[in-house]
């Protein structure tokens, strides 16, 4: 029988270190066989067989908490100032208070000062100390053994008072790094809470409030106005508007009729709806977002990789640092023991990694639940980092910069029929083709009211367009190229076919085998937000804009021109595409490619970062793309790239500043300025400004 693999959600989990140690820990059941800590989400997924209480002994040393997946998490209610950590730290600053003043009164060597420091000491380290001294016996050196040893270092050598505030100020650095997780997370606990856990369905004569997990497909669930959708499905009574934002980021409603699908976690506005379940619970559109979400914060990006890599080597290296400088000058040169010990002492506090470990995870997290949050769900920190460098866009054209539903723009006649007539013989014979150009003349002979004609006979004809029977008149419909082989082509309707063609529409001539009766010319409408969409790239510096099209070079052009696009490929197949972001990739590389990720996917895939548009609808394209833009609209487009580029920007800020901070504290130690106060105000305060810094892609702004 095979292992299955068991997936939790985990509460409490404050810090990187303290992640690996739990993983760690797991890892040691002998009944588990593998596991998987997703810091980001707090999430583990445990390959084997083990209790949750095995679980959260595995993490007692953290207080981390455990929960199966599918489990609504109770809240917790306990304050910032109720977690046990935090109060002992509080307890431990009054502690220091009292030993300041015993130590203007009684002096530094008073028993009633150090004792009043010890205590302090003791209660606000103790849950350091357990796991420092621990991991000094198994030669362990990460943040709290250096701590451990240098606060244990300050004790022996008389700085009582500078050993507590350390202490002190190690909890708050502490507080803040499990803050700012949480505060990142939050994003996908919103997530989480869109969707209603329970749904009202109608079984038979029967209606029911049961769980969502108990819901099958097929089952028809019942939504009263202002009522939230628990379930993906298909309308089959009714309409309303629902408001998608929550699954596209689109804050305009969206009209649904019957046939309609509709989303979990929506909010149905006005009417009351019966709707066809389509998906189970687990499988809804929120739930694959949420999981992505979460796959995406626990994908390394390649800036954390190196970060965590550059960790590893660092701790160990400020502890031979820091030994060296305790006793290289007072063996070799004969100085005094007592300043050496206590800059090395400094240089263990100062060289404490908190703030590069956190320096990218808060960052991407933060950034990735943001855009979720915004109906753009990026699929990792990679994905993040490489939209960030993007110089070169191409754009598939029907369907992303243009709505992909051809209309008539133009109807010509050059006999006696009538427009009306027109249409109603071009509507006969296109009735039977699932073309979208024959949609287009369909609906416009709807609008239009034109007659109903019934044609006999159809024959299409591969390539170049139709023939049918109506009222014993045998008529054709196509490109001009089927008429020329019948009839000619009088030189003023040729230059009209030639003016239309230039102007981006296609033209389908009607007529007899003796004479064309007329043209209908159908154009693919340009959205809307197409144009400010290519002006905000080229604002944001991306240097080349691109389309390709499988459609004429005359249409392809006069689109791309009327959209500012740097260059336009048409007549392309898939596989031209696919050469086309090679060249591209070759040339000027980090191209994205957007598309809808179904006939799109071979150059989405080749693409630095495939982007696929109207994911909410198609599951193909949150598959295969990396990113995915949920709404059926390129307005998000800037955004993902403005946003990747300031987490970018963040990161290196992050990354560059806890490093030049450590190195400008470490080199305060020649002149023998630096002190464990000075020391551990750097690490705090770098920590501090890396977390506040990383927190402010939450104010990302989405503009439309």
């Amino acid at each position: 029988m095979m292992d299955k693999n068991n997936v939790y959600r985990l509460q409490g989990l404050s810090c990187t270190n303290c992640a690996a140690k739990f993983e760690k820990n797991i890892r040691n059941i002998h009944t588990v066989d593998d596991v998987q800590l997703n810091f980001g989400a707090a999430k583990i997924t445990v390959k084997g067989e083990a209790s949750i209480d095995q679980l959260e002994q595995a993490g007692a040393f953290d207080g981390i908490k455990v929960f199966p997946e599918r489990q609504r998490q109770p809240e917790e209610k306990n304050s910032f100032w109720k977690k046990r950590e935090n109060s002992t730290a509080m307890i431990s600053l009054v502690f220091i208070v009292i030993g300041f003043i015993f130590l203007v009164q009684y002096g530094e060597n008073s028993p009633l000062t150090i004792g009043t420091f010890g205590l302090s000491i003791i209660i606000g380290g103790y849950d350091l100390f357990k796991i420092g001294l621990k991991n000094l016996t198994k030669l362990e050196f990460d943040m709290k053994t250096l701590m451990t040893v240098a606060i244990i270092g300050a004790a022996i050598i008389g700085e009582w008072a500078e050993g507590a505030v350390v202490v002190f100020l190690f909890a708050v650095s502490e507080a803040l790094e499990g803050y700012s997780m949480d505060k990142a997370r939050q994003s996908i606990k919103s997530l989480m809470d869109i969707a209603p856990n329970k749904a009202t369905i109608r079984r038979g004569n029967e209606t029911m409030e049961i769980d969502v997990e108990d819901v099958q497909i097929d089952d028809i669930m019942l939504i009263k106005p202002g009522q939230k959708l628990a379930m993906d499905g298909e309308v089959i009574n009714g309409q309303s508007s629902i408001n998608q934002a929550s699954i596209t980021g689109e804050s305009i409603p969206a009209h649904k009729v019957i046939g309609d699908e509709v989303f979990a976690g929506t909010l149905n506005e006005e009417g009351a709806l019966e709707v066809r379940v389509t998906k189970l619970a687990k499988d809804t559109t929120i739930a694959k977002i949420i999981h992505l979400v979460e796959e995406a914060q626990a994908e390394r990006a390649p800036s954390q990789a190196f970060v965590d890599k550059f960790a590893r080597y660092y701790t160990p290296a400020i502890m031979v640092v820091a030994l060296l400088v305790a006793i290289i000058p007072p063996l070799l040169f004969g100085a005094d023991w007592y300043p050496w010990v206590y800059s090395g002492l400094a240089v263990l506090v100062v060289g404490c990694p908190c703030a590069l470990v956190i320096s990218t995870p808060v960052a991407i997290v933060t950034a990735i639940g943001n855009a979720a949050r915004k109906g753009v769900l990026i699929k990792g920190g990679i994905h993040l980092e490489e939209t960030g460098k993007l110089k070169v866009v191409a754009f598939d054209k029907t369907g992303t910069l243009t709505e992909g539903k051809p209309e008539v723009t133009d109807i010509v006649n050059v006999s006696e029929m009538s427009n009306k007539e027109l249409l109603s013989v071009a509507t006969a014979i296109e009735s039977f083709s699932q073309h979208p150009l024959a949609s287009a003349i369909t609906r416009k002979a709807e609008a239009s009211h034109a007659n109903m004609y019934t044609a006999e006979y159809f024959q299409s004809i591969t390539g170049k367009g139709a023939r049918a029977s109506i009222n014993n008149t045998v008529y054709f419909i196509g490109k001009p190229n089927l008429f020329e082989e019948m009839v000619s082509i009088p030189t003023d309707l040729n230059q009209e076919i030639i003016e239309l063609q230039t102007q981006g529409k296609t033209v389908m001539l009607l007529g007899t085998e003796q004479e064309i009766k007329g043209l209908i010319a159908v154009a693919d409408q340009v959205r809307k937000s197409s144009l400010s969409v290519i002006q905000k790239l080229h604002k944001l510096g991306i240097e080349k804009t691109v389309m390709l099209t499988g459609d004429n070079v005359a249409t392809g052009k006069a689109i791309g021109k009327q959209l500012g696009i740097s260059e336009t490929k048409a007549e392309l197949l898939p596989q031209d595409k696919l050469d086309s972001i090679k060249k591209l990739n070759e040339q000027n590389g980090n191209v994205a490619m957007i598309g809808d990720g179904i006939n799109d996917a071979p150059a989405l895939a080749t693409s630095t970062v495939g982007i696929a548009m109207g994911g909410a609808g198609t599951d193909t394209a949150l598959e295969t793309a990396d990113i995915a833009l949920m709404a059926d609209d390129l307005a998000n487009l800037p955004y993902t790239i403005a946003l990747s580029r300031k987490t970018l920007a963040i990161i290196k800020q992050n990354v560059t500043f806890s490093i030049v901070i450590k190195a400008a504290a470490l080199l305060l130690v020649i002149p023998g300025w630096l002190t464990l106060w000075l020391a551990i105000f750097a690490d705090i305060g770098a920590t501090l400004i890396v977390i506040l810094n990383s927190l402010r892609l939450m104010k990302t702004k989405f503009d439309h």
